[in-house]
């Protein structure tokens, strides 16, 4: 069977005000104002509007939606000259178009959700994008959520039948090469006897920055010797710079910026533990990254990964104590940093991509089986689409 598959760059939006790591947000945003009507599966995306000046909660710009647009009609053309059985989309942002191939085509429709609106910005949702988000999902016979956390999600707030969800975890490639060493380039350098806490991520809302560096001031409160880098962009860097300073603790911590490739693993060399404070985290390779690297590994409670993994510490994301404390038993205690680093790497090695691409190969063959075949006389030819996402 052929699929034509749908997937988006990557895109990061957050919200523009945050918590203070001393205030306890809920674990999950309260549920969004009442749904849309009961949506048709051949329905068009509604049109988006403009974003405006005076609707702070708009923060997506025109340019974004007319390039989602303009996507829908690239990957349309591409559909009338392709011959496929499934259509396969990932994230908001490929849905216009794969509902205008699947409306054109009567093939079946698959989403995949990596992450919804309500991970990304909390409480702050985009109401445009959660409305694009709902009608895909709704419009697919099968939605694919990273974890049973994200299928959670999509049914309370989505308003999803938990039939129509399957949980496939995310899985990671093994490296194959030997991990460089050190990182003691540049103008920061690190002592033989320092311990080195790891934050590998995007510097956002959504991976809870603010919650890493109030348990780093608990930890150094009571451990000296242990610097904190936090290795990743976002659009919270100069906050989390200017919260580490106001803590009087910007001496104990390492803003590397973005990292790839060998410089990954150098940091990933360094380190004696590995820490995800994720607020709301879909899945999350890092940790699976970090623990084929060897390194121990605490992860937020709020995050899908931890779901399979048996050999990492959690911790619930605000409760900052409770990952000081856990820290500090990794990096006090070797025998326990020892286990964590052995059992993990077992474990990280049972997670297989060909395991959830089997998996998904079993939801396109359920997919197909729902949609009737076309009648002998009905074309696939594939109209030009409307716009759907201009302002109104």
């Amino acid at each position: 069977q052929d699929i034509l598959f749908l997937h988006p760059r990557p895109v990061a939006r957050h919200p523009s005000t945050h918590l203070p790591p001393g205030d306890r947000p809920a674990a999950r945003p309260p549920p969004p104002p009442p749904p849309p009507p009961p949506l048709s599966p051949t329905a068009a995306p509604a049109p988006v509007a403009a974003e405006s000046p005076t609707n702070p909660e708009n923060h997506y710009s025109g340019d974004l939606f007319a390039e989602v647009q303009r996507y829908a009609n690239l990957a349309t053309d591409i559909a009338r000259t392709e011959s496929f059985d499934v259509i396969h989309a990932h994230d908001w942002m490929t849905y216009p178009a794969a509902l205008a191939v699947a409306a054109a085509s009567n093939k079946p429709l698959v989403v995949h959700v990596h992450s919804t609106e309500f991970d990304r910005a909390g409480n702050h949702i985009d109401q445009r994008i959660y409305d694009i988000e709902r009608r895909g999902m709704h419009a697919a016979v099968k939605v694919i959520a990273v974890s049973h956390l994200t299928k959670s999600v999509c049914a309370h707030h989505y308003g999803l039948d938990n039939s129509k969800i399957e949980v496939i975890h995310n899985a990671i490639d093994l490296p194959n090469s030997p991990i460089v060493a050190g990182l003691a380039t540049g103008e920061h350098k690190f002592h033989a006897n320092d311990k080195i806490v790891l934050f590998l991520g995007r510097i956002t809302f959504q991976k809870g920055p603010e919650y890493f560096l109030a348990a780093a001031k608990k930890v150094l409160e009571v451990m000296d010797n242990v610097k904190f880098v936090m290795a990743g962009s976002g659009d919270m860097i100069p906050r989390t710079i200017e919260l580490a300073a106001s803590l009087g603790i910007g001496h104990k911590v390492l803003f590397t910026g973005f990292l790839r490739g060998p410089d990954v693993e150098r940091v990933f060399k360094m380190a004696d533990l590995y820490v995800m404070p994720s607020v709301s985290e879909p899945f999350g390779i890092a940790p699976l990254e970090a623990m084929s690297n060897d390194v121990p590994v605490i992860i937020s409670k709020q995050s899908g990964v931890s779901e399979v993994l048996s050999h990492a510490l959690k911790v619930d994301f605000w409760d900052v104590a409770e990952m000081a404390n856990k820290i500090v038993a990794v990096l006090r205690h070797p025998p326990l940093a020892s286990s964590l680093r052995q059992h993990g790497a077992f474990e990280v090695r049972k997670l297989s991509w060909t395991d959830a691409a089997k998996s998904c190969l079993s939801v396109y063959q359920n997919a197909r089986s729902a949609i009737p075949a076309l009648p002998p006389q009905t074309t696939t030819h594939l109209p030009t689409p409307k716009s759907t996402l201009q302002p109104a």
